[in-house]
């Protein structure tokens, strides 16, 4: 399966959001990033439920909202009423992280599981077969246009390899630095949902960066080897 491409509008101009989402939808995008963030888990402060709601109006596409917060489980009714179709929490933030995916489960969306790039992967080996995804943060969290960190490559890898010996079904999305050229890098290792937000929003024409982006994904899969 092609791996998919994730626009995030943390990146996106806000005074024209309408028009930058139905640019990367016309031209393939296949889901919606919204980051959350409070000021409190990152050191900066972005959108809530309202936005999240007014972009679902706009939209058919799913909506990815990525909880950078703290307690996430007392925003998860707000969110899904909002639209979220997928609400991704970080392992790092909350306390009993089992609890957190039922209670998100039993709202009937689907669930992710984030890692900031040091955080090991054994924080997910016992819940792997209850999460729809692993986003692997490919740079601290809490600002878009960071470089891609190189050693969450490996991670990416290793991830992969743990997902196909234990048959899992989550997919594994990144998140940072992500760009055309690192396509090349992160498809390879396992990844399969691409989220991008500098490199389309800020490129010259969204439209056409999202179209490279999957014209280069649509050329690799994942290399075992």
């Amino acid at each position: 399966m092609t791996a998919r491409i994730a626009p995030s509008i943390l990146s996106a101009n806000f005074a024209s959001l309408s028009g930058e989402i139905c640019a990367v939808e016309e031209a393939g995008a296949q889901l919606i990033h919204i980051d959350v963030m409070d000021g409190h888990f990152v050191p900066n402060i972005t959108i809530g439920p309202p936005v999240v709601d007014s972009i679902r109006k706009i939209t058919g596409l799913p909506l990815d909202v990525h909880l950078m917060i703290t307690e996430p489980d007392r925003f998860v009714p707000d969110f899904v009423a909002a639209g979220a179709d997928i609400l991704t929490v970080h392992a790092e933030a909350v306390t009993h992280l089992d609890r957190t995916i039922n209670f998100i489960r039993s709202h009937d969306v689907k669930v992710g599981v984030a890692l900031n790039p040091a955080t090991a992967l054994s924080a997910v080996d016992h819940i792997l077969d209850m999460v729809d995804l692993v986003l692997v943060m490919t740079v601290n969290p809490g600002f878009g246009g960071q470089k891609f960190i190189p050693y969450t490559l490996r991670k990416i890898r290793r991830l992969r390899e743990i997902i196909e010996q234990g048959g899992y079904a989550a997919e594994i999305e990144v998140d940072g630095g992500i760009d055309v050229e690192r396509i090349a890098e992160v498809v390879p290792a396992g990844a399969e949902i691409l989220v991008a937000g500098s490199a389309i929003f800020k490129s010259q024409d969204s439209g056409v960066a999202v179209k490279e982006m999957l014209e280069k994904a649509a050329t690799l899969s994942y290399d075992s080897t």
